[in-house]
C-alpha cells in the first residue's frame, strides 16, 4: 500500500512527460521569397518554399522547392549589361538535405546543406516587339537542360507559438556540363542569395 502513491507519482508523471512530448513541434512549412546576387548591378528575384522534420533537437532534414531568377555569373551579366539584349538563365529546381541548429527555442542560428536537380531554362529580352521576343523564347525552350544543383548556407530562425521566420543566406551552384556552362566564361552558374521565409510549426 505505501508503494500506491509512488507508482501514481511516476504515472502522473510519465503522462506529463508524454503529453507535453506530443505537443512538441516536430516539423514545419514555409515560404520563402529571396533576392540573388548576380553581379555588382545586376540583382533577380527568386522564391520557393520549404519542409523541415526533426531527426533531433539540433538535427532536421529539409526538402525545398523553387525558382532562381538567373544563374548566369558576375562577369557574363555585365558583358551582356552592355548591349541591348538581355539573356538569362533561369532555374526551376528541387533538393533536399540535412540542417544543423543551436540556440533557444526563440531564436536558433542554423546551417545546412543540400542538393538535388535543377531545369535550367534560357530566356532572353530586349530584340524588339513582343513577337521577336516570343518566337526567340520559344525556340530556347528546346535548349531547356537539367542538371544537378547544390547548396550550401545558413541564418537564423526566429520562433514564437506556431509560427517561425527565418532570416538566412544561400549560395548554390549548378553542375552543368553543357553550352549553358559555356556561358559562365570559366565561372559557375550559381547564385548567393539574401532571403527571408515565414511558415508554421505543427
Amino acid at each position: 500500500m505505501r508503494t500506491l502513491p509512488f507508482a501514481v507519482i511516476v504515472v502522473a508523471a510519465l503522462c506529463v512527460t508524454s503529453s507535453a512530448s506530443a505537443q512538441e513541434p516536430h516539423a514545419a512549412v514555409q515560404a520563402f521569397g529571396g533576392i540573388g546576387v548576380g553581379s555588382f548591378t545586376t540583382t533577380n528575384t527568386n522564391f520557393g518554399g520549404a519542409v523541415t522534420a526533426d531527426l533531433t533537437p539540433n538535427i532536421q532534414v529539409v526538402g525545398e522547392a523553387g525558382r532562381i531568377g538567373n544563374m548566369l555569373p558576375s562577369m557574363t551579366q555585365t558583358l551582356i549589361g552592355l548591349g541591348p539584349v538581355n539573356f538569362n538563365v533561369s532555374a526551376w529546381y528541387g533538393q533536399g538535405g540535412v540542417r544543423f541548429t543551436g540556440g533557444s527555442a526563440a531564436l536558433r542560428p542554423y546551417a545546412e546543406a543540400s542538393a538535388g536537380i535543377a531545369r535550367l531554362q534560357p530566356h532572353v529580352s530586349g530584340i524588339g516587339s513582343g513577337l521577336p521576343t516570343a518566337i526567340a523564347n520559344a525556340g530556347l525552350a528546346f535548349l531547356n537542360q537539367t542538371a544537378p544543383i547544390a547548396s550550401l548556407g545558413g541564418g537564423v530562425m526566429i520562433q514564437g507559438g506556431p509560427f517561425v521566420a527565418d532570416i538566412g543566406y544561400r549560395y548554390k551552384r549548378v553542375f552543368s556540363d553543357t553550352w549553358m556552362q559555356t556561358l559562365a566564361l570559366g565561372d559557375s552558374l550559381s547564385t548567393n542569395e539574401v532571403r527571408v521565409g515565414f511558415g508554421v510549426r505543427f
